[in-house]
């Protein structure tokens, strides 16, 4: 009878194909990435808890990265961008919610996922999101409403110039290894670094 069972399960298991198969991989390998971090994330374990074989993951995901990185986005959400009325506050309010995530145990998981990729851009770029501009959004989103409250001139609004104090925050968890970055360190970036940038242009005209 426990055979049967058995036997009735597996076939269950062979039978998922398409999205469902693809939605029962990530499931297993979010949780391996959760309880293990992307060091103890591996196919044979994704396979055993998904119920299926490292042939159907290696199908969809070419490498223990590519799995990882598609986990990792499961677990992001998209946030409002905040909305204070003034192009300083909002920029910190955003650093500091960067600074948070980063040094949370997700935050870990994806900056092992970063140390791994290395130089992989196109495995970064998913990392991000789908499209490349997309992690940009909500620091254009601050930045157009500077624009229309007539704090910076519209020069400023390009994605490289408007991610320049996140890629710095990131850098302090990446290149220095710190834990987390101290307050003082996320406002010089802001009154040092991407204010005195964004104003460039000079005054907007009245």
């Amino acid at each position: 009878m426990a055979g049967d069972v058995t036997g009735q399960q597996n076939a269950g298991r062979t039978r998922r194909r398409g999205a469902a198969l693809e939605q029962a991989i990530l499931r297993a390998a979010v949780d391996e990435l959760t309880e293990s971090g992307y060091a103890g994330l591996t196919m044979d374990k994704v396979a055993a808890r998904a119920g299926t074989n490292k042939n159907a993951i290696y199908r969809r995901w070419p490498n223990r990265l590519a799995l990882g990185i598609a986990a990792y986005r499961q677990l992001t959400t998209t946030v409002r961008p905040p909305d204070t009325g003034d192009l300083r506050d909002d920029v910190l309010e955003l650093l500091r919610r960067a600074n948070r995530h980063w040094s949370s145990p997700l935050g870990m998981i994806l900056r092992e996922l970063l140390a791994a990729a290395g130089g992989a851009a196109e495995l970064l770029a998913q990392l991000q999101d789908q499209s490349g501009d997309a992690a940009a959004v909500p620091w254009l989103t601050v930045l157009e409403r500077a624009v229309a409250r007539g704090e910076v001139a519209p020069e400023a609004l390009r994605p490289r110039v408007a991610t320049v104090a996140v890629v710095l925050l990131r850098n302090e968890f990446v290149m220095r290894g710190v834990p987390t970055a101290p307050d003082d360190v996320l406002v010089e970036i802001v009154d040092e670094v991407y204010l005195p940038l964004v104003r460039r242009s000079g005054p907007v005209p009245s």
